[in-house]
C-alpha cells in the first residue's frame, strides 16, 4: 500500500476540462464576478484532480488563463472555459487550451524575449569564464581573429586614448587663461543715507 502512494506522488497527470463558470459567478454581486470565476476554477479542480486536503493554494493558474478571465472586465467573465490541468505531485498547474489570437501573439512574443534573454545570459557567462581563464593563462584569447587584427584593434584603442588626453589638456589650458575663473556676483551699491 505504501508503494501506491509513492507512485501517485511522482506521476504526472494531464486532463482537459470545460469548466462551467456562469453558475458560480451568478451567486455574487456584479463587481465580484471575475474573482469568483477564478475561485470557481480552483474549487472545480480541487474536486476533480483529487487534492485530498482541499487546499486551493495548491492550484496554480497560468497568467494567460487569468488574463482571459479578466479580459472583459470584472463584471463580465466568460460563461465557461476550456482548461488543461497538469498534476505534478501535490500541485496542479492550470493552463488555457484555446488561446484567442491576441493572447497567442502575446505568448509568442514573451517566449521569444525569454529565449533571447537566456541566450544573452549564457553568452555573458561564457565570456566571463573565458576572461577568467585568459587572466590565469596570462594572454587574452580572441577566437576567429588573426594577430594582425588584434594589433590593429590595440592601436585604435591607444589612438583614442591619446586623443582624449589631448582634448583634456586643451580644456585645462583654456580654463587657465580665463579671467577670474568664476563670475563675480554683482552687489547692490550701499545707500549713502545709511552710511552716515
Amino acid at each position: 500500500m505504501v508503494d501506491k502512494k509513492q507512485k501517485t506522488k511522482t506521476e504526472k497527470i494531464e486532463r482537459e476540462y470545460i469548466i462551467p463558470l456562469r453558475v458560480e459567478w451568478r451567486k455574487v454581486p456584479r463587481y465580484r464576478r471575475a474573482a469568483k470565476a477564478i475561485k470557481a476554477i480552483k474549487e472545480f479542480l480541487v474536486r476533480h484532480m483529487k487534492i485530498y486536503d482541499r487546499d486551493l493554494k495548491k492550484i496554480k493558474i497560468d497568467k494567460y488563463l487569468n488574463e482571459q478571465i479578466w479580459f472583459r472586465g470584472i463584471k463580465r467573465p466568460p460563461h465557461k472555459i476550456k482548461v488543461k490541468a497538469i498534476k505534478d505531485g501535490e500541485n496542479v498547474k492550470v493552463e488555457l487550451v484555446n488561446f484567442p489570437d491576441k493572447l497567442k501573439f502575446k505568448k509568442l512574443r514573451e517566449e521569444k524575449l525569454e529565449k533571447t534573454a537566456k541566450d544573452a545570459i549564457k553568452k555573458k557567462k561564457k565570456t566571463l569564464k573565458e576572461k577568467v581563464q585568459d587572466s590565469v593563462r596570462g594572454e587574452p584569447k580572441e577566437e576567429g581573429k588573426t594577430e594582425e587584427e588584434i594589433k590593429e584593434e590595440k592601436e585604435k584603442v591607444k589612438a583614442g586614448e591619446e586623443a582624449t588626453q589631448k582634448l583634456e589638456k586643451q580644456k585645462a589650458k583654456s580654463m587657465k587663461t580665463q579671467v577670474g575663473g568664476k563670475e563675480k556676483k554683482k552687489t547692490q551699491p550701499k545707500r549713502m543715507a545709511l552710511a552716515k
